[in-house]
């Protein structure tokens, strides 16, 4: 085992250095178009502070200040006695007791937390990634038994819609759901969105389950009967759980493309991931830095998704 690591550390070291070049190549070319890095601006887009003004109702003056911490209770009295009282922060107080304030004067603001762009398409994106994704699973486990059924109307109907779906650019079908179908049936852009990438994800799930069945010897499924199981419990028991170990490298596969494919969804004005780093590239002009931080949020929902799917694939192959 000693042997196995010392033999094997060359090649560690040679990958850190072609790592080392990649990313010094990227900075080299950077710095042949003078581009001026602002990391400095991107945290405002994943958190920021958020301020909201507080106002007076009416006319009136201040009656009373008490401070509270990092805030000031301010009362404001009118002259028929009404009271209004306000919570701002005392940095942004510039009253003092008995000044006069107009109705709608600002007294002052209160900051909160708020989730920047980022955040909110990050949020976005995972959401419609989650629902397209169980929604494809399902579509596609029961097209590709369509696929094997032995009822022709079963079989041609489930072909014809895959390969249709397959034949045909993501992006067409996007558009077709939504401004044809969604117009007609009065769906939202978040619906249209999710049942366009859940289609799509179906017909390629269907061909990974219909392989992964035909990849299982057909005694399989006699023996299974031979038992006194039905076809659909033979399947359900025996068939489907051996043709999942098969194909769970092709359906993690998948399901990585679909959370990049949500990135066209854009195009029908859903603001996930993408689309919010296109408009944070528009108030900030830090083009390099916004799309390395979205391409790092892919990631951070990708790599978890790969390392999931590998590590039950070798806890499946134990059970073998």
């Amino acid at each position: 085992m000693a042997k196995l690591k010392q033999a094997q550390w060359p090649w560690h070291l040679l990958t850190g250095l072609i790592l080392v070049v990649l990313a010094a190549s990227l900075w080299f070319a950077t710095s042949m178009i003078a581009y001026e890095w602002r990391w400095n601006r991107v945290p405002q887009y994943f958190v920021y502070q958020a301020e909201e003004s507080q106002r007076a109702a009416e006319l009136a003056e201040v009656a009373t200040l008490t401070v509270q911490g990092t805030q000031t209770e301010v009362t404001l009295r009118s002259s028929e006695g009404a009271e209004q009282v306000l919570r701002v922060d005392s940095d942004s107080l510039q009253l003092t007791v008995g000044d006069e304030v107009e109705e709608g004067d600002q007294v002052g603001v209160t900051r909160h937390w708020a989730a920047g762009p980022l955040a909110w398409g990050l949020l976005t994106t995972l959401w419609i990634s989650l629902a397209a994704g169980a929604m494809g699973l399902l579509i596609g486990v029961v097209t590709g038994l369509c696929r094997l059924s032995s009822n022709p109307t079963l079989r041609d109907l489930s072909t014809v819609y895959v390969e249709l779906v397959r034949g045909t650019p993501l992006l067409v079908q996007i558009f077709i759901f939504y401004f044809f179908i969604g117009t007609v049936l009065n769906l939202s852009r978040e619906f249209a969105g999710v049942a366009a990438l859940a289609l799509f994800t179906g017909a390629y799930v269907a061909e990974i389950v219909r392989g992964g069945v035909q990849s299982i010897v057909k005694g399989q499924a006699e023996a299974a009967r031979s038992l006194g199981l039905t076809a659909g419990q033979a399947m359900r028991y025996v068939v489907l759980p051996q043709a999942f170990k098969r194909a769970l490298p092709a359906l993690a596969g998948q399901f990585i493309s679909l959370v990049k494919d949500t990135s066209l969804v854009s195009v029908i004005a859903i603001t996930e991931l993408t689309k919010s780093g296109r408009e944070a590239i528009t108030t900030s002009f830090s083009t390099f830095e916004i799309w390395f931080c979205v391409a790092a949020l892919y990631l951070v929902i990708n790599l978890p998704l790969s390392q999931i799917a590998s590590r039950l694939e070798r806890r499946l192959a134990q059970s073998d």
